[in-house]
């Protein structure tokens, strides 16, 4: 994938192609790539490949490029404005890279009479120009995946039917992009953190289409009509390369172990102010400091981007932007801190005894960290209460 991004630009005789016409040798299929250890290539991907050996075409449609070196990419990319674009590119190099990967490599021939293979050719060369190549990608709704689903239903319309009842599960969005991040749980924690409600929408068997595995799947379960018939639209099914047993990288610590010593060391902590008599004060301005941070970075996703997945985020309850307010006056023997302290306390409570029943699946990871702010939060509460009474 990254050579493909880097490639971004590779637009194979847009303008030439753009009229040529298949023989009846001709082939067009869905290929399905397998994951990798980012983040962002988890999930794997998806393309359609036109093969014509009597022409010497063999191109690789790629909805999964950007343009990284584009002035402002990183900005926009934050702000939620992801224009991602079609590439087209020579299949075998396509392929080769992802082989070097270890990705394995699925292709669906399709079963269309040459008209109808015209017609999906036609379209992805128009699709490639450069006026047109470019769309707003959503990682959820407007993908690499759905945009090979999207294209037939846009050239065959209702003559094309994915059936979904070989779907028996009820997962939401963000459960199933859990089982494939679960060999990377702090990208799984990070994007728990950072997308909202929206994720928690029970999909629908067409949204598990947004996953290129459901892609393979849709389309092996999907019919076209073909002439008077209606067949399906999976004609052969190929296993290109099969991903060779390796071992990951490197891991860190599981995010439960780092919430979890977080816990214990607050705990010790707490035992040693407690006797003593005096609040450990650095360790609750990181603690409050970077929930706070985490706060606000959730407040602005919500507000100030088009990161529609970032709305309504339940994080917030744990993540009080206000914490920042009141380090502020921290090292200070402000009588509202005291009620502020109580507030954190009774809040980060009501978020424990409620965490299984939210309409939004917090991450488990977070469970030891949301006890330590209340166990400090606590602890700050009783401590300045108890130094007002004196």
């Amino acid at each position: 994938m990254k050579r493909i991004a880097a490639a971004l630009l590779v637009v194979l005789a847009i303008n030439s192609g753009f009229a040529q016409k298949l023989s009846d040798q001709a082939s067009i299929s869905v290929i399905t790539c397998g994951p990798y250890d980012e983040v962002y290539l988890a999930f794997g991907h998806s393309a359609f490949r036109v093969y014509d050996p009597r022409t010497g075409i063999d191109y690789a449609f790629n909805y999964g490029v950007f343009d990284f070196d584009k002035p402002g990419f990183l900005l926009d990319f934050a702000l939620g404005d992801n224009m991602y674009m079609l590439g087209v590119h020579d299949y075998q190099l396509f392929q080769e890279s992802y082989i070097e990967h270890n990705r394995f490599i699925h292709e669906q021939v399709l079963n269309l009479t040459p008209e109808q293979r015209q017609k999906v050719f036609d379209y992805l060369m128009w699709n490639a120009l450069p006026e047109n190549r470019e769309y707003p990608y959503d990682y959820f709704y407007d993908n690499c995946a759905t945009r090979i689903r999207d294209v037939i239903v846009k050239v065959f319309g209702s003559d094309v039917t994915f059936d979904g009842s070989y779907i028996t599960t009820d997962y939401s969005i963000r459960q199933l992009t859990d089982i494939y991040l679960k060999p990377q749980p702090w990208g799984d924690l990070g994007i728990d953190v950072c997308l909202g409600l929206p994720m928690d929408k029970k999909a629908t068997p067409f949204e598990y289409m947004f996953l290129p595995d459901y892609i393979e799947s849709g389309f092996d379960h999907a019919s076209l009509k073909r002439d008077s018939l209606t067949v399906p639209i999976v004609q052969e099914k190929k296993i290109i390369y099969t991903s060779r047993p390796e071992e990951g990288p490197t891991k860190l610590p599981h995010p439960l172990f780092v919430s979890g010593f977080l816990l214990i060391m607050a705990l010790v902590l707490s035992v040693k102010d407690f006797y003593t008599k005096k609040l450990s004060n650095w360790f609750d301005i990181f603690l409050f400091g970077s929930t706070g941070i985490i706060g606000v970075l959730l407040l602005f996703l919500w507000f100030f981007t088009d990161h529609k997945a970032a709305a309504y985020n339940f994080n917030l309850l744990w993540a009080l932007p206000t914490h920042l307010v009141a380090l502020t006056a921290f090292r200070k023997a402000k009588r509202w801190l005291e009620k502020y302290f109580l507030i954190v306390v009774l809040l980060e409570a009501l978020l424990l005894l409620t965490w299984w029943f939210l309409p939004q699946q917090l991450n488990t990871s977070l469970i030891p960290l949301v006890l330590t702010l209340l166990l400090r939060a606590l602890l700050q509460y009783a401590m300045r209460k108890q130094a007002a009474l004196r």
